[in-house]
């Protein structure tokens, strides 16, 4: 862990850079290039995960006890960086630091979108400390872009090569307001036709690995205009310096080994140029592989060893990794890297830039080739993510042969699709691939009246509904066929992977788009391209079988949104079948809206039995359709659903009465066969609804169940606790029957009190009665050593001190001694109770206060010589939050 008591000794690498820097003093090193710079560039990126046809991440029960793996790495990594803390030798914190500030980064577009969505406060944090850096650093920001969706830009058509540039910069720009001096190209794959478009677009720095260079030279002068080329091919490039790289007069940018060793490359052209950064690869690898990143005094002299003492005026030591090494990969490492920026480098005299800055410090004084066709995780260019290369295999036991055929059959999908786009998209564009190119707006922004401008912009002619809709499948279509070359899907050993199976839904969802606007038919070519792809799984045979059994059975159509509407509605009704206060007529459903037009429930003994007409339509197509629903709910688990098109008044008038007629007979299996015979036999269930709601009910079916067995289980405990307490008291093993009814029994009884005291929270008597009620509860279960396992109470109280404590800073009612004394109580009940309770957001909010409202609040009353017990109070508070608050504490002694 890092601490403030960490002072490390200079190495002898070090000590060269203090001469280095004997000279700053007379010069500001952030306006000129003077001594060592360090840069620690963090790619930050996950795969996107979202359901192509909710546009919402549905459960991962691998990221348990996380909702999916976005929360859990968001819980581990994006947000403690957000919130670093610097700690002193007994874990309290003496400064929170927002690593992004200090970080150069790149956060993958999809990733920021569920940012924004999910914790808005870390995704302001990160808009913030851009603009923060960008003050500190002569307006040059930490935050680079990213090319949009993770694409292997060498494998990707000239078109594709472009709109990936673009959406990435355009989605850069609408967060952090500025345009993007550098991007991030996913697995840094480069070639030099992914060069020409970069340039073309504006883009004027990448970062590379230093295996992706092949020579180097200094820039010609008029002194040595020939200056001579040092082959660097084996990753020995100088990675302390930026690199200007030349396009040159070959279309084709392919050249053998021949012509780069013995011949010189075709002339450049000075104009078009792009500046390159090599990142330190020793370092960066240790950093992910390796300890050094647990101790900033080791990572600082990591980096000492790589400052060259040839008395340059300056030199950058950078490094790149993955960002989800601090915190997720590697547990609390956000903390040493905090500290290191905030005091280990400076102490060294190092300054903390990003490559933007340094760029316009200390241009590139030397020009660089390279190889033709790389990327930084794959040793054989890039066929990683086209050939059975072995990266990325599971120590060789598995194959990668389905690498090829599964780029082949994307690859032909891809252009079938060119193909329909064109055809169709002129009906409705002036220009489709500049439509396309621009689409990122509407992606970004989908409200109907963003949507509405941005077809106004595109369109031929005034569109129709109808068209509007086609003209938008057109656009989805093409997002989805983007999507469906996300580098993820090659990356690992087996295509049924997560990652694989995710991108053979964008191609279904893109295929079925293609079909709703041209009717044209390409799944069965697609499938038969695919069953050339062997698995390794023996249950899949091939990626055909995966596509029926991973990626078919996922698809939601218009009826099964209905379905799950129509369900669901039953747990949103009051007995009287009206909707609840928490129901309203018209409610989203993930991307569809819903309009509910006519509801009836009934019920008749243990049956219940609804019946609606609905209007869905998608936010993201502005498709729509109006569809009736019936269903019957024959008790506990069993439900039995019908969706059919609405066909007009009269037909629904007249089903409504045949099917309540039916009902009137009590009769499940008379009701059942009147539904068959209006509807057909198409039929749902409850495992038909997604997964989110069928858990939501499932809990609430099964919660009279539960309630019973927890009152069993309580009277057991009661019954039999002397006889517990006698087995502890002689150490002797407990039956498991009576432990587990014990802890099951205080439980409950926990539960129930925090949410009376939930409910009950304004009110300081009550309060103070469940909390003594929770007190009792912790002493019983320290006693029979019982584990309290009940997650929603350790977020019940997490909640409440966080909302406790907001209530004190902010608006005390007058009440400052019983509201403190209350809040001090929750937590101590809160550690007694053992429920692994994370006090981190109110020690955030705490420590946020401490220097802009509580230490000026003590020092002012220290100087007005007036009564400081309060302030005591709230810093022994502060001590309670694992917050070091001794300094102030001094001064009032």
């Amino acid at each position: 862990m890092t601490s403030a008591a960490e002072l490390p000794a200079s190495s002898g690498a070090t000590s060269i850079n203090h001469s280095t820097v004997q000279d700053t003093h007379q010069h500001d090193p952030l306006k000129t290039a003077t001594g060592v710079y360090v840069t620690v560039h963090g790619h930050f990126y996950q795969p996107p995960r979202e359901n192509p046809y909710l546009d919402a991440i549905e459960r991962q029960p691998s990221a348990a006890p996380f909702h999916d793996w976005n929360e859990r790495i968001h819980y581990e990594c994006y947000r403690p960086n957000a919130f670093a803390r610097i700690l002193n030798d007994q874990g309290e914190v003496m400064g929170i630091v927002n690593n992004y500030e200090y970080l150069s980064f790149n956060i993958g577009p999809t990733l920021m979108s569920w940012l924004e969505r999910y914790d808005v406060e870390v995704y302001q944090r990160i808009l913030e400390a851009d603009a923060k850096s960008a003050d500190r650093l002569q307006g040059h920001g930490n935050a680079i872009a990213q090319v949009y969706n993770h694409i292997i830009m060498p494998l990707a058509n000239e078109r594709d090569k472009y709109t990936q540039i673009r959406w990435g910069k355009e989605d850069f720009k609408s967060r952090f307001g500025r345009d993007p001096e550098g991007i991030w190209l996913a697995e840094t794959g480069v070639d030099y036709a992914t060069i020409e478009a970069l340039i073309a677009e504006g883009i004027r720095f990448i970062i590379l690995a230093p295996s992706q260079a092949q020579r180097c030279r200094p820039l010609p002068t008029k002194n040595d205009p020939q200056p001579e080329w040092h082959e660097v091919g084996g990753s020995q490039i100088d990675p302390t310096r930026p690199y200007r790289c030349y396009l040159k007069g070959n279309k084709e940018w392919g050249f053998d080994k021949g012509d780069i060793l013995n011949s010189p490359l075709p002339t450049p052209d000075t104009s078009k140029y792009i500046d390159i950064f090599f990142y330190d690869g020793p370092i960066s690898r240790d950093m992910g592989f390796t300890d050094v990143t647990y101790s900033s005094h080791h990572l600082a002299g990591r980096i000492g060893s790589a400052v060259r003492g040839d008395h340059r005026p300056a030199q950058l030591i950078s490094v790149a990794t993955d960002g989800e090494t601090f915190g997720h990969h590697k547990k609390g490492t956000e903390k040493t890297i905090a500290y290191a920026f905030t005091a280990e480098f400076p102490r060294h005299g190092w300054t903390v830039t990003n490559f933007a800055h340094y760029l316009s410090l200390n241009p590139p004084t030397w020009e660089v080739e390279l190889k033709p066709i790389t990327a930084w995780s794959c040793a054989h260019g890039v066929d990683r993510w086209q050939d059975d290369c072995g990266c990325g295999g599971e120590g060789g036991v598995w194959h990668q042969k389905w690498r090829r055929p599964l780029r082949n059959a994307l690859n032909w999908l891809r252009d079938q699709l060119v193909e329909v786009y064109e055809e169709y998209g002129q009906q409705f564009f002036k220009d489709p691939w500049l439509a396309r190119d621009e689409y990122i707006k509407v992606i970004r922004d989908r409200s109907p009246a963003n949507v509405s401008r941005f077809l106004s912009r595109h369109q031929t002619h005034k569109l129709n509904a109808a068209e509007q809709v086609d003209a938008l499948r057109l656009l989805e279509m093409q997002r989805h066929s983007l999507l469906m070359f996300t580098s993820c899907g090659w990356f690992f050993e087996e295509l049924s992977r997560p990652e694989g199976t995710q991108i053979l839904r964008y191609a279904a969802r893109a295929l079925e788009l293609a079909g709703d606007v041209a009717g044209v038919q390409l799944e069965k070519g697609f499938v038969k391209r695919l069953g050339l792809a062997p698995s390794n799984v023996d249950l899949f045979k091939h990626g055909g079988e995966i596509y029926r059994q991973l990626v078919l059975t996922a698809q939601v159509s218009f009826k099964q949104v209905a379905a799950h509407y129509a369900i669901t509605s039953l747990f949103n009704s009051n007995s009287n079948g009206q909707h609840s206060a928490l129901s309203t007529h018209r409610k989203r459903v993930y991307c569809y809206t819903t309009n509910e037009l006519d509801y009836q429930l009934q019920r008749m003994g243990a049956l219940t039995l609804v019946v609606g007409h609905l209007k869905l339509v998608s936010e993201i197509t502005w498709e729509s359709e109006h569809l009736v629903f019936a269903v019957l709910h024959l008790g506990g688990w069993d439900f039995h659903c019908c969706i059919q098109q609405f066909t007009g008044r009269r037909d629904y008038s007249q089903l409504k009465e045949k099917l309540f007629t039916a009902l009137q007979q009590a009769s499940a299996a008379q009701t059942i066969l009147v539904m068959t015979q209006v509807f057909g036999n198409e039929t749902f269930s409850l495992q038909n609804l997604f997964a989110e709601e069928r858990h939501r009910i499932m809990r609430l079916i099964n919660q009279e169940t539960l309630t019973r067995l927890d009152q069993l289980y309580t009277q057991t405990y009661r019954e039999n606790y002397g006889v517990l307490m006698a087995f502890h008291r002689d150490e002797l093993e407990v039956p498991q029957e009576l432990q587990v009814a014990a802890e099951i029994a205080l439980g409950y009884r926990c539960m129930t009190t925090l949410r009376s005291l939930e409910q009950d929270i304004t009110e300081p008597q009550s309060c103070g009665n469940h909390i003594v009620e929770l007190e009792a509860i912790a002493t019983e279960a320290k006693h029979l050593r019982c584990r309290l396992n009940i997650p929603e109470g350790k977020q019940i109280l997490e909640q409440l001190i966080l909302r406790s404590l907001w209530q004190l800073l902010h608006d005390t009612n007058g009440s400052f001694a019983t509201d403190i004394q209350l809040l001090e109580r929750l937590i101590d009940v809160g550690y007694q109770l053992n429920l692994g309770i994370s006090l981190y957001r109110s020690q955030e909010l705490y420590f946020s206060c401490l220097h802009s409202q509580i230490a000026p609040a003590c020092f002012a009353s220290l100087i007005n010589k007036q009564d400081t017990n309060q302030c005591r109070q709230l810093l022994k508070l502060g001590q309670k939050l694992a917050v070091d608050v001794k300094a102030i504490l001094s001064q009032l002694d």
